[in-house]
This record gives structure tokens, C-alpha cells and sequence, in this order.
């Protein structure tokens, strides 16, 4: 019977644990979001964008922690290995959470059990550069001057597993050439690549690359989104400019490492959406070529399945591999 007893006990003091924890006050110490890219990114932008006004939310001070390294995978590791108590969160990408789980021969992580989805935050369409000094002035004229080429010209990205890196392949698939990709550690560090002449074109985030192509030091060939860029419409897209059907933007949203109660994930996404809403944020973010989005951590958890799916087909396709 005592042993009865005890076993009851234990029993009643697991299922307690949880409970307790959700009636904790949350946040009482300052909040971290571990960001994937470096400084100058657009998912860097995003995050410190958000850091203030959702600070305010919470109450607590948000710092953001740059990990970038293996396509996100470093800063991914990171969130996942943490207590799930909500101070540890995750700049979520198309990259980590769904172009490596197919890129990548393994992961460090689990991109469904370790993660707990809070929303999908924005996107943020590339631009394919190119140096003034290539003889091409049009999507045509590259695929052209690439085809009597092959394997010879290369294209920056701002790393393995990046909505950039996918760009270059889907265009190597759709234009029927072949391209060398070198990957960077951040956009920038790729935009500059190209300024050097150590690569000759860049699939970059529009927020990095527009001033470069505006003053006359890169020429843009075309935005890697269906649609053009409020805040840049006089850039034509790929598709229109050569490329029917062509369509690749990077997207963000952040999680909280996996098992987090859901009292403090549906916390965040109201303190997150409403961040997101601030007028300052929303007309920082549309200037810098980005659209701003929300969902549910429901609604964002089937987006992150979808993704994986949709970005599995096109790497194994392309044969692109990490290992």
C-alpha cells in the first residue's frame, strides 16, 4: 500500500510540474533571439526591429545573438538544446526549416520535435546582381553568355541552405545552365564578393543589395519574387525578364525550443504580432523590400511541413548537397 501510495504521489507531482510552470510570471529575465545570419542581414534586420517594441511587451529586455554558420544550423543547435522555458528563441528560416532538413546529409536537430513554432514573421525576395563589368545587361543576355560557359561563372549567396543558394539552382534548373555557387557567411560579405570581383553575380537580399545597385556599383538584373518589390518597382522580376514561373523569397519567423508551455508560445505571438504592427517597424521593413506577415503557431507549425516538402523536391532534383 505504501508503495502504492508513493507511486500516486510521483504521479500527481509530474503532472503538477507543468501546471506549475505555466503559472509562473513569464518573463522575468531578460529574453534572447539567436539569429542565424550576421549583422547587415535582412533576418537580422527584421530581429532588431522586433527587439525593442516586443522588449516592451514582455517587459524584459530582448537581446539579439548572432550565430550565423552551416546554413543556420550553428544558431539552430543553439535554441534546440535549450531549457524550453522561453527565454531562448529562434529567428526561424526557410533555410533551417526548410531547405537543410533535404540540403543537409544530417542535422544537429530536429526541425519539428525540437522547435515550437510561434509565427511566420515576414519574407524578403533576392535580386540577382551582376558586376558592370559582365557584358550582360538582362536576365537573356546572362543565360545566354552562361550557356557558352558552363561551370565557369560563379554566384555568391549568403551561405549553404539560403533562400539565395536555392535561387542559383533553381535558375541553373530553369535556364538550362551550369553555375558555380560560393557561399558567405552573410549577404553582405556576398554582395561584396561580387564588388571585388571575386565572383562575377549574387543572388542577395533586395534590404543589401538595392543601394549598391542604385549608386551604379552592382547592376540588377531582376527580383527572385513573382511579383516586384514596393519598394523598388522599377525592378523588373526574373520571371518577367526571362525566367516565366521563376519565384524564390526567403521567409522568417521565430520559434522557442521545443516543449515550451503553450501559454508562453501564444504569449509571444501576441507580443510578436503586435511588434510586427508598430508603424515604425512596418515602414522600416516595406522600405527595405521586405513584406511583413503573421500567422498562429498552428498556422506557422503546417507552413514549416509544407516548406520542407516543397524545398525537398527542388534540392534533390537539383542534386545539390551538403554534407
Amino acid at each position: 500500500m505504501k508503495i502504492l501510495i508513493c507511486t500516486l504521489a510521483l504521479a500527481v507531482i509530474g503532472l503538477a510540474a507543468p501546471l506549475a510552470a505555466a503559472q509562473q510570471p513569464y518573463p522575468v529575465k531578460p529574453v534572447r533571439i539567436v539569429v542565424t545570419l550576421g549583422p547587415g542581414s535582412a533576418g537580422d534586420l527584421l530581429s532588431r526591429l522586433l527587439a525593442e517594441p516586443l522588449g516592451k511587451g514582455l517587459g524584459q529586455t530582448v537581446i539579439v545573438d548572432n550565430r550565423p554558420g552551416a546554413g543556420g544550423n550553428v544558431a539552430a543547435q543553439i535554441v534546440a538544446k535549450s531549457p524550453p522555458d522561453g527565454y531562448n528563441l529562434f529567428l526561424t528560416t526557410i533555410s533551417t526549416h526548410g531547405i537543410n532538413p533535404t540540403l543537409y546529409a544530417s542535422l544537429p536537430f530536429d526541425p519539428i520535435r525540437d522547435f515550437a513554432p510561434i509565427t511566420l514573421s515576414a519574407s524578403s525576395p533576392n535580386v540577382l546582381v551582376v558586376h558592370p563589368s559582365m557584358p550582360v545587361k538582362s536576365v537573356k543576355e546572362l543565360i545566354v553568355f552562361a550557356k557558352t560557359r558552363p561551370g565557369q561563372l560563379t554566384y555568391s549567396s549568403g551561405g549553404a541552405g539560403t533562400s539565395q543558394h536555392m535561387a542559383g539552382e533553381l535558375f541553373d534548373m530553369m535556364a538550362g545552365i551550369k553555375t558555380q555557387h560560393v557561399p558567405y557567411r552573410a549577404t553582405p560579405m556576398a554582395v561584396s564578393s561580387v564588388l571585388s570581383g571575386e565572383t562575377v553575380m549574387a543572388f542577395a537580399s533586395v534590404s543589401v543589395a538595392q543601394e549598391t545597385v542604385r549608386s551604379g556599383r552592382l547592376r540588377g538584373l531582376g527580383v527572385t519574387s513573382a511579383e516586384r518589390v514596393a519598394a523598388w518597382p522599377e525592378m523588373q522580376t526574373i520571371a518577367e525578364a526571362g525566367l516565366p514561373g521563376f519565384d524564390v523569397a526567403a521567409w522568417f519567423g521565430f520559434s522557442a525550443t521545443g516543449g515550451t508551455h503553450p501559454d508562453i508560445v501564444h504569449r509571444l505571438n501576441g507580443e510578436f504580432r503586435k511588434a510586427q504592427k508598430d508603424p515604425a517597424v512596418t515602414q522600416r521593413l516595406v522600405q527595405q523590400g521586405m513584406q511583413v506577415l503573421e500567422s498562429t503557431p498552428e498556422e506557422f507549425s503546417r507552413y514549416i511541413v509544407d516548406e520542407i516538402a516543397k524545398w525537398g523536391k527542388v534540392v534533390k532534383v537539383s542534386g545539390a548537397r551538403v554534407n
